[in-house]
């Protein structure tokens, strides 16, 4: 059965969600210094300890929401189902044991269902950063989720 597409559109100005472990925020914030005039051009949102960091030592602008463990990621979840962000990056660390693990994978996997870019790392951020597509409006294409949402669940027989 062929699935119907929706297009979402991703404005020109890009609405990044930066994400960082304890053990990589050192990283994400050498990388965001490296970026930091074009990222005064998008709308940035951090979870927590990630986004005061970044302010601080940036002085770039951050709608900062909870702490990953603390629901932050849950929030960022929520900001891209509602298309309020159109780039995931979240340098996560694969070697440290996390007690969020669950909200971690929770939120990778939402990203994937909205069909948003994801940068686990810093050359993958790179290279989503190096795009063209960075500086244009661009369609994400999505299936119409609409046949799950309205689908028939069947009542238990009494």
């Amino acid at each position: 059965m062929k699935q119907n597409k929706i297009k979402i559109k991703m404005p020109v100005r890009k609405r990044i969600a930066l994400v960082a472990h304890d053990n990589k925020k050192r990283d994400l914030l050498e990388w965001t210094a490296f970026n930091k005039d074009k990222l005064k051009d998008c709308v940035i949102y951090a979870t927590g300890t990630t986004g005061k960091l970044l302010e601080e030592e940036t002085g770039i602008k951050v709608k900062r929401l909870k702490s990953g463990p603390l629901g932050g990621d849950q929030q960022l979840g929520a900001l891209i189902a509602e298309n309020e962000i159109d780039i995931l990056i979240f340098f996560w660390d694969p070697l440290e044991p996390q007690p969020h693990d669950p909200d971690v994978k929770a939120l990778l996997r939402i990203a994937v269902v909205w069909n948003i870019p994801i940068a686990n790392n810093r050359s993958s951020a790179d290279f989503i950063f190096s795009s063209a597509l960075m500086d244009e409006p661009y369609e994400r294409i999505l299936p119409d989720y609409d046949s799950y949402t309205e689908r028939i669940i069947p009542k238990e027989e009494q």
